[in-house]
């Protein structure tokens, strides 16, 4: 079967004609997944509800909804009722919750289904998803290498075509870094714009759960059903509903976008800045205006993200403590002991590191001389995107400094996984909507992404810039074996 194949429309046209039926899509699904099962795509499976959520959609009418019947994965540090709910963390292997968040609930009310929980880096913490409990997922265009992170088993799963749709999050670039690595679309929406309810914590004032798919009309389908104000989020938009396809599709001429020099710096490879070249040459060619900028503040991004995702992760994870879930160690001597022994066994060594920075940042004066003054400076690194927003309609810059990395390299280094990340982090400091869209392959035949960023609830101008690019360039992003992806 090769019905995962075919556009989205496509499907819905024979699911319309009852020319198939929801289950063979899951069972497809299911058949992709067994066959590249040594990709490490998923921490559980959702088999027996899939399959009987798939025959019951027999009998309801499709109408005109394009996601009826579709498998999804979701990643595992969000909420699932009934499924477990693992961060890809010890400490949470075995834990099952009793509600939905709401991007579940909305997913469920659209009639997709879900096939299972992603693997991910654990509690999101990492950029490589190789500090999951559960093994790094591997990369679909070469096993040696990472898939990114921490979103890597979302990014795997699509990239692979196991699958048409996944969710991510997003809290310093990990949505956009996996998605550059494995050629798919990644976006991280506006903050606030996605609810949050329901998302395990890592650093609440930088968490956004989006999108990740084939390509960038399916992107913005699947944002239409998680976007929308909630109640049980208190940081949720009050935003009404918009159709963020509706500028897909349109002309570019007249745009205006920046580049701003530092994500042109040389901690970029030439090889990627090349290909940012050739955009930027095509954007001109077709009418659009691109000019470099200045930007002040970028540089510092990295340090705020240490500081203010550290310290909120530090107050967050401090629930998992072995009483009322999760892992509790044996026989504690005393209450004192079943809390540190739980935590020194349950949690990996990256998250005990980042709960221990994180701890002595907001701790007494320290939380005046370095979180306090990182939200300061945050402040202005969202005005001087602010700035540029008044005379340009779009920023873009390559996603990622390099292409995918070898599973192997050490990972010895606590500020390379941060590194990893300079290029998007800034993007959730300001709380602004960003996509990575493959643009072009390197001389390793891997993947390069495109990082577009937009203003404030923009998001539909991305996809239209997405789109347009996307069909100039049209890439084949299938990773057969053999391909020379010229």
């Amino acid at each position: 079967m090769k019905y995962l194949d075919k556009s989205i429309e496509e499907i819905h046209s024979l699911l319309k004609k009852k020319e198939i039926k929801p289950i063979d899509l899951v069972e497809e699904a299911f058949e992709r997944i067994e066959a590249n099962k040594e990709l490490n795509a998923y921490i559980t499976l959702n088999k027996e509800e899939a399959l009987k959520k798939a025959k019951k959609l027999e009998e309801k009418e499709i109408g005109d909804n394009l996601l009826f019947g579709l498998p999804i994965a979701v990643k595992d540090n969000i909420i699932t009722k009934d499924l477990k709910t693992t961060c890809a963390s010890h400490i949470l292997e075995n834990f099952i919750p009793i509600y939905n968040a709401t991007v579940v609930e909305r997913i469920k009310q659209n009639d997709m289904v879900i096939i299972g929980k992603t693997n991910m880096d654990e509690f999101a913490m990492g950029s490589s998803s190789r500090t999951s409990y559960f093994g790094a997922p591997k990369n679909p265009w070469n096993k040696e290498k990472i898939s990114g992170g921490s979103s890597g088993g979302s990014a795997t799963t699509i990239a692979a075509r196991d699958v048409l749709f996944a969710l991510g999050t997003d809290t310093g670039g990990s949505i956009r870094q996996p998605a550059s690595y494995t050629g798919i679309v990644g976006m991280k929406p506006t903050y606030g714009r996605v609810s949050r309810y329901g998302l395990v914590a890592f650093a609440s004032s930088l968490d956004q759960i989006g999108p990740m798919t084939r390509n960038v009309y399916e992107n913005a389908l699947l944002l239409n059903v998680l976007a929308g104000p909630d109640e049980k989020d208190l940081t949720s938009a009050d935003k009404e509903y918009e159709d963020f396809t509706r500028k897909i599709g349109k002309d570019i001429k007249g745009m205006k976008i920046a580049i701003p020099n530092y994500f042109m710096s040389d901690i970029v490879t030439e090889e990627i800045r090349n290909e940012v070249e050739k955009v930027k040459k095509l954007l001109e060619e077709n009418g659009a205006t691109v000019d470099y900028v200045d930007m002040k503040y970028l540089d510092k991004a990295v340090t705020l993200y240490q500081i203010i995702a550290m310290g909120e992760a530090s107050s967050n994870l401090a629930r998992f403590d072995g009483i009322r879930y999760g892992y509790r160690v044996d026989s504690p001597k005393d209450l004192d002991d079943l809390y540190l022994e739980t935590r020194k066994e349950g949690f990996g060594k990256e998250v005990k590191r980042r709960i221990m920075v994180g701890s002595y940042l907001l701790s007494g004066e320290n939380a005046k001389t370095y979180y306090n003054k990182a939200l300061s400076i945050r402040d202005d690194m969202k005005k001087e995107f602010d700035k540029v927003f008044e005379n340009y309609d779009l920023i873009i810059g390559p996603t990622t400094t390099t292409t995918a990395y070898d599973l192997t390299d050490p990972m010895d280094d606590p500020s390379k996984s941060f590194m990893d990340d300079v290029l998007v982090i800034p993007v959730n400091m300001a709380g602004l909507p960003g996509l990575s869209l493959p643009i072009a392959f390197g001389k390793d035949k891997m993947p390069i992404g495109l990082h577009i960023i937009g203003n404030s609830f923009d998001e539909a101008t991305i996809y239209q810039l997405a789109s347009y690019l996307e069909k100039k360039l049209n890439l084949d992003l299938n990773p057969r074996k053999d391909d020379e992806h010229v």
